[in-house]
């Protein structure tokens, strides 16, 4: 069998079929972490290891656990050097989604179809840097070529969003809606490091001070009133456990000024600080009609060495197996009985809770919108092979799989909407699957028509 043919992935004759309408639907990207400044100034990338090594901390991972010094990686190598590390890297990544990614981008983009390996490093250096070098390469051109309608970014409270504006006015790119997610991490997360700082930074950006829970508050009402007025859709929120308790304002405002005066707070005091905080943030994308994403189940930065040298982000966070069930319910519940329960996607990065949060949804969809509470797409290390199978037959067994919003690249880098083919490959096989088995009519329309709204049109239909 050709090595990522044609075919590649797609078990039976009705995925191969459905692929043909998959392949060419547009990308509805509403989560990422691309830099909206490389957009508006279509950065043009000089080697492929700018383009491919420079902020990936999935291979970055790979790279260290095969004992690749850290100056290869992160460090201060030549660049021919760290990709000459990643080449000779790459035979041993059999059955990871890595190996497959890696060269769907090179076959989708650069039309490179040699696996990677120490013998072709070399050709491949070369043949790839001689390729960027053409203007189709630059960022603008590689999301053309990728057929990307939407981009949602990843955005502070207190960014100034000027590179969303520029890219707001200027006409001549206007085949893709580059649109800021308010991401109040910062806010929520007390017990971090530098929060008190924060304080300050926030309150400069919104122009006010900020000194108790309600100043705070409406620093961020005020923000997100600025993010609206760029388009915003969806906010994010990353928390590494779900936890929710019913928090006073009294209460969360001792808390936070304690904080504020210099003391800890504990982890209950942490929790119950941003409990309060989750729930007037849902009240408020209520307001705007923004979409309210939460990603937990991350422990994030676990090599304590590393986060002192290398800081965040940078490839040491792992799954949490922390119980979120009852803290779910409670908090959406508390929203639904205020009336404020906004659009929200739910993510864990632990597969395990697949099943559970399929079932949670269930039971707070309705007043209107198909789908109005979302399972996230199978998020950072479960967007596997056998990881978005898993989330895909949980979506089928408990939810309307057809108002599923689809895939997202939760990447930093320009290349990774190959992902989108890896994901549609596996959704027509996993779809045809059920057809070959006698469980759903060949029914070309009705077939096709699910395709495209879950590749497509139901996340361009959530977002507005």
């Amino acid at each position: 069998m050709d090595f990522i043919g044609k075919d590649f992935m797609l078990e039976g004759d009705v995925a191969k079929r459905l692929f043909k309408v998959a392949e060419i639907q547009p990308v509805f990207d509403y989560h990422c972490h691309i830099d909206p400044r490389e957009i508006y100034e279509d950065r043009h990338f000089d080697t492929i290891t700018g383009l491919w090594l420079g902020g990936d901390h999935y291979k970055w991972r790979l790279l260290r656990s095969n004992g690749v010094p850290e100056k290869y990686i992160t460090g201060d190598a030549a660049d021919f050097d760290k990709f000459k590390k990643f080449c000779e890297l790459m035979p041993k990544l059999i059955g990871n989604p890595m190996y497959v990614w890696c060269h769907l981008e090179l076959k989708k983009y650069f039309g490179f179809d040699k696996p990677l390996s120490q013998e072709t490093c070399e050709e491949a250096w070369n043949f790839l840097n001689d390729k960027l070098k053409d203007p189709s390469f630059s960022v603008r051109n590689i999301i053309r070529r990728s057929n990307v309608r939407y981009i949602g970014t990843t955005d502070d409270p207190s960014d100034d969003l000027r590179w969303h504006r520029l890219l707001n006015e200027d006409s001549s790119f206007d085949y893709c809606s580059v649109i800021p997610s308010f991401r109040p991490d910062k806010s929520l997360h007390i017990e971090n490091p530098g929060f008190v700082e924060y304080m300050g930074k926030l309150g400069a950006a919104a122009g006010i001070v900020i000194d108790s829970l309600e100043s705070l508050k409406k620093a961020l009402s005020l923000r997100i009133g600025y993010f609206a007025e760029l388009n915003m859709k969806a906010s994010d929120h990353g928390l590494n456990y779900f936890a929710f308790e019913n928090t006073s304002d009294e209460e969360a405002d001792k808390i936070f000024k304690k904080v504020l005066n210099g003391g800890v707070a504990t982890e209950e005091e942490s929790v119950r600080f941003m409990s309060n905080l989750l729930l007037f943030l849902g009240r408020e994308y209520v307001k705007h009609n923004v979409v309210m994403q939460i990603h937990y189940g991350a422990q994030r930065n676990v090599n304590r060495p590393a986060f002192r040298t290398l800081g965040p982000d940078t490839g040491f966070d792992c799954m949490s197996t922390r119980p979120a069930s009852d803290s779910l319910t409670v908090f959406l519940n508390t929203l639904l009985e205020a009336g404020s329960l906004p659009k929200t996607i739910i993510y864990s990065l632990n597969p395990g809770d697949n099943e559970m949060i399929d079932t949670v949804i269930g039971s707070f969809q309705g007043e209107g919108v198909c789908g109005k509470i979302q399972h996230g797409a199978a998020w950072w290390f479960s967007d596997t092979r056998s990881g978005i199978e898993r989330h895909l037959e949980s979506l089928a067994n408990l939810t309307v799989f057809g108002n599923f919003i689809g895939m997202l690249t939760d990447s930093r880098s320009f290349l990774s909407y190959a992902r989108h083919d890896y994901f549609r490959r596996i959704l027509c096989s996993f779809i045809g699957g059920l057809v070959e088995r006698g469980e759903y009519p060949d029914d070309g329309s009705m077939l096709e028509k699910l395709v495209k709204d879950i590749c497509y049109y139901n996340a361009e239909r959530y977002f507005n």
